[in-house]
């Protein structure tokens, strides 16, 4: 019985890592180890705003599934802007209705959850 549960966990971690997320073992990022950007973007999202991109706040849909499948609205997407950069750039924090909050800094290819 103890093998079968061992197979198990094995299958559930390996078929986690092929989707890219693991809710309990993902990569982990402190909030102060955050870009200065990443930080002051975190902190308007707790303050509620006012957010300098139209679309901050507009559904993140998770079609990478590299995060924990939700119902869609889930999820809500906020620029971190990219100094240098001419557009959004490539990096996001992503607001779950859980409270739990990620990081990416290569447009949504890989995060990292934020531990605050």
């Amino acid at each position: 019985m103890a093998c079968g549960l061992r197979l198990l966990l094995v299958a559930w971690l390996l078929i986690g890592s092929a989707f890219g997320f693991s809710d309990e073992h993902s990569d982990w990022i402190a909030a102060a180890d955050l870009p200065p950007e990443a930080r002051h973007t975190l902190a308007l999202i707790h303050r509620g705003g006012p957010f300098p991109y139209g679309k901050d706040g507009s559904v993140f849909g998770n079609f990478e599934r590299r995060l924990p499948a939700r119902p869609r609205g889930h999820y809500r997407e906020y620029t971190v802007t990219t100094p240098g950069s001419r557009d959004r750039g490539a990096r996001r924090i992503i607001a779950a209705q859980g409270g739990e909050f990620y990081y990416t800094d290569n447009h949504y290819r890989s995060f990292r959850r934020i531990r605050e």
